[in-house]
């Protein structure tokens, strides 16, 4: 899945679409309009001189004429100097606060989209929209129409020049028209179909690399640089054979107009030497009307060449659109809360990552009291995590509900809930930035040092966080990869503790822990867990064993309950798994 992709919308619509950017800007445009119109007016003046240079200064020796035509060379080339930057550099402007206003909205987009929408879709994906794509767009927005709108008027002057010399010979001239207009709507296509290839492509090359870049450890460990180097030859080489293929369109239309083109002029020549019309056209007029067709050449070829970057520009506006358009993660209901007193209820609930591989929840009933700590466990693949994400709304149950203090979570406004749970799972997710940002994370920015500190000791943080160069400060590099793999999950520990809510949820808090870290790390959350409702999930059942009481998943399915002590004396399936981790620490 790519995105909301607005396939039945057409190319037109999606210009339209990413042009609205650009019209808050108007008043810079009009400017750069305007410096346009000078632009393409010294290009005619340029033909026009032609005139009563070779007719007053060559064939007449007209004093003032020889006089008045240098100057007015410089003068010409001086405002069309000046006019060629004004127009530039605002349209240049408005490009890149177009770039700037669609980054800044799909950031956000990003922020909001629902955790569904990237269980689908690559990060490398969504950052090559973010980076690629806004580029191309950029093209199609500012420069493309710098390049329509001034060579257009450039063709309108020249032509309108060329008719006032003589009618006839332009209309030999306009005779490739018809053709031109054919040629170039099926290059529009061409680009246009290739153009969404390359975006996808962009995006494939961009998840590879960071992959590699974030995986490279791992590459190392199992000695896959080479394999990894296959793969991305493979991404390059598809890559690079459609840009070549776009190349090839835009190289080959190029050459096929500029012949059509030069068959007219060839024409035109040799009509204006026959007696019959070299008598009625002076040689001031004949160099003028040449100057004028040789001039109208490159602005026919920019606006042939500048359709490329149109149709790229309409590709990534149409791959942007798609994730702008998408909906925005569920805000929840209405209903206002400061704190809740924590009692959760699992009301019949059932949920599919996908329905087609069958449910990971199955009816799933039970009830957590106030205060109380609940731990699940089970084998791999039961459910227990997914129990987690539910509880926080990262989704919401397919069928049943998930209650709070007696109420859906789905009544609660999603900032109000997401406030009330406090969360550390086994992937910690940590920026490159500082470790007193890290655990003052959000809408903990404002905390005091004294409380960050506080919420560092009794996470057993403060221990390495003392010995670091600049303390709290101490940026700690992509991924919090400049910190062992304990010293991160006690940075996450240290985040919750300072969060202090009413409702705590540990998936594997402890896993990446020493046996002594764990013990310390270990006291520090029995602290916190006895002023909220715990919801615990473990793989290693001593850490449990205190539970109020502890749910058997199997398949999305409650098979046991009851204290560590009731299920021991049942001899079921917890039992079972207790048996055979104890026989397993043994042996190690």
């Amino acid at each position: 899945m790519a995105g909301n992709d607005p396939a039945g919308v057409t190319a037109t619509g999606i210009y339209q679409r990413l042009l609205g950017y650009a019209r808050p800007h108007w008043r810079i445009f009009t400017g750069a309009v305007l410096a346009m119109v000078l632009v393409a007016a010294t290009e005619t003046g340029f033909a026009a001189l032609m005139k009563p240079m070779l007719d007053g200064n060559f064939i007449e020796r007209d004093p003032t004429t020889i006089r008045l035509v240098p100057i007015a060379l410089v003068l010409l080339f001086l405002f069309r100097g000046l006019a060629s930057f004004a127009s530039r550099y605002g349209m240049a402007l408005i490009g890149r606060r177009v770039i700037c206003q669609l980054r800044t909205e799909l950031f956000h987009k990003f922020l909001h989209l629902p955790v569904s929408y990237y269980d689908s879709n690559t990060a490398g994906r969504l950052l090559s929209r973010l980076t690629f794509d806004v580029e191309q767009v950029a093209e199609a927005s500012t420069n493309a129409v710098t390049i329509l709108v001034r060579d257009s008027l450039s063709l309108i002057f020249l032509l309108a020049y060329m008719f006032w010399i003589s009618g006839w010979l332009t209309l030999l001239f306009l005779v490739i028209g018809p053709v031109l207009v054919v040629l170039i709507r099926y290059v529009s296509r061409r680009f246009r179909r290739i153009s969404r290839r390359i975006q996808d492509s962009m995006g494939e090359l961009t998840q590879f690399s960071d992959e590699a870049i974030h995986g490279q450890r791992l590459i190392k460990a199992f000695n896959a640089e080479h394999w990894q180097e296959n793969r991305f030859h493979q991404v390059n080489e598809r890559n690079r054979k459609l840009h070549l293929r776009l190349a090839a369109v835009a190289g080959a239309s190029t050459p096929v107009i500029q012949f059509l083109s030069a068959c007219i002029l060839a024409l035109v020549v040799y009509l204006t030497t026959l007696e019959s019309v070299s008598s009625e056209i002076s040689v001031g007029s004949f160099v003028s009307f040449i100057a004028a067709m040789m001039l109208l050449m490159q602005p026919m070829k920019r606006l042939t060449n500048i359709n490329a970057s149109v149709q790229r520009g309409v590709a990534a506006a149409r791959s942007i659109f798609g994730v702008l358009d998408e909906g925005n993660e569920d805000k929840g209901g209405k209903l206002e809360v400061s704190r809740v007193q924590g009692a959760i209820e699992f009301r019949d609930v059932s949920f599919a990552y996908d329905p087609h591989k069958g449910n990971v929840l199955d009816r799933l009933s039970f009830t957590i009291e106030s205060g109380q700590t609940v731990a699940l466990v089970g084998r791999s693949g039961s459910g227990k995590s997914t129990m987690a994400q539910l509880l926080v709304r990262f989704h919401d149950p397919d069928n049943g509900g998930i209650l709070l203090d007696g109420h859906d979570l789905r009544d609660y406004r999603l900032d109000d809930l997401r406030r009330q749970i406090g969360m550390v799972g086994q992937d910690v997710t940590l920026f490159n930035d500082s470790i007193r940002n890290n655990i003052a994370f959000g809408s903990l920015a404002d905390s005091k040092e004294a409380d960050i500190v506080a919420a560092a000791q009794a996470a057993h943080a403060m221990e390495f966080i003392a010995d670091m160069p600049q303390g709290l400060d101490t940026r700690i590099g992509d991924r919090g990869m400049l910190l062992s793999g304990g010293q991160r999950q006690r940075l996450a520990i240290a985040r919750t503790v300072l969060k202090n809510a009413p409702v705590l949820v540990l998936d594997e808090a402890t896993s990446a822990l020493d046996s002594e870290s764990e013990r310390l790390v270990q006291d520090a959350l029995e602290q916190l867990m006895r002023h909220s409702t715990s919801l615990i999930i473990a793989h290693r059942l001593s850490t449990v064993e205190h539970a109020d009481r502890i749910l058997v998943l199997e398949r999305g399915a409650i098979v046991e309950s009851g204290t560590h002590t009731e299920l021991l004396a049942k001899q079921g399936v917890y039992a079972d798994l207790y048996r055979l981790q104890f026989s397993d620490t043994r042996a190690t």
